[in-house]
């Protein structure tokens, strides 16, 4: 399996995340991570999404599907090295008088944040690679997870081009 990420470039309308999904479902793709949100230009959404492939199934076939769909403006897959990907955990820990300051260590080694206390748990927010926030879950382990929950990859290519740039002449083309 190779794991691949898009970042696809949509017109901001209703319906287009359920025909894009249904598309990856169709095909038999389960998607790894989605992150949807609207860019610096209200009218166009980006969406991420990684997806781990089966050599037996080309995403290439997927993705020439997806720009078939009439409000899918630009599809690019970043490579890791070429892109910067982050996701972000909330992440719940048990912590007592005894314990609370070790978890400090581990947030502040890990540069994260403590963004609540209470007297049983302390939640945290990280923010990084899907490497490192799971070497910091895994040494939160041990301390009991209360809850957790975890945001989609999101990533923007390196450098000074933006992909919006030519979709949002497109857009106002197609207008």
């Amino acid at each position: 399996m190779s794991k691949h990420t898009l970042s696809v470039l949509v017109e901001n309308k209703p319906g287009v995340l359920a025909r894009i999904t249904a598309l990856f479902s169709r095909r038999g793709f389960n998607i790894d991570s989605l992150a949807v949100g609207v860019t610096e230009h209200p009218d166009i959404s980006r969406i991420t999404i990684v997806v781990n492939v089966i050599e037996a199934l080309p995403l290439e076939q997927v993705t020439k599907q997806l720009n078939k769909l009439v409000n899918v403006l630009k599809i690019v897959e970043l490579e890791p090295g070429s892109a910067v990907q982050r996701e972000l955990v909330l992440v719940k820990v048990r912590a007592d008088n005894e314990t609370r300051s070790q978890i400090v260590e581990i947030v502040q080694l890990f540069r994260a944040k403590t963004v609540d206390v209470s007297p049983e748990a302390v939640t945290i927010e990280a923010t990084g690679g899907s490497d490192k926030l799971e070497a910091m879950l895994k040494m939160l382990e041990p301390f009991g997870i209360k809850e957790l929950v975890q945001s989609g990859t999101i990533a923007v290519g390196r450098g000074a081009r933006s992909i919006t740039d030519r979709s949002l002449r497109a857009l106002d083309r197609s207008a």
